[in-house]
């Protein structure tokens, strides 16, 4: 069973946007590490995103326009980040943080209706 664009481009999105969490806010757990080797680090991990994203743009853009490309990318991210915030960072999610994250998922219906 083949899965259709949307969903490939759904779960390519999914692992990019892991490794680019990673590569932009792992570095944080490590604060006394010379910047110059975060840098590198994260360049390093950086890469394995565009590794993912590229594709799962050039796929996805058959069907969705760019602007619902850059919505997809936007919840996942923020989804992918929240789990992350919560288990790797011990940050807590706050009510307004959650609130936020309405207003984006409004701002989805906003993009993807048809007028």
């Amino acid at each position: 069973m083949t899965k259709s664009p949307d969903m490939t481009t759904i779960i390519l999105l999914t692992i990019s946007n892991i490794f680019m969490t990673f590569a932009w806010y792992g570095h944080l757990k490590y604060r006394e590490a010379p910047l110059l080797q975060v840098i590198v680090i994260s360049w390093g991990i950086a890469f394995f995103e565009y590794c993912f994203q590229v594709p799962a743009n050039r796929i996805g853009s058959y069907q969705f326009s760019a602007a619902q490309l850059k919505t997809i990318q936007e919840v996942i991210t923020l989804s992918v980040f929240s789990v992350f915030s919560v288990l790797y960072l011990k940050e807590p999610i706050k009510w307004n943080y959650i609130a936020g994250f309405g207003m984006i998922v409004l701002a989805v219906f906003v993009i993807f209706k048809k007028w």
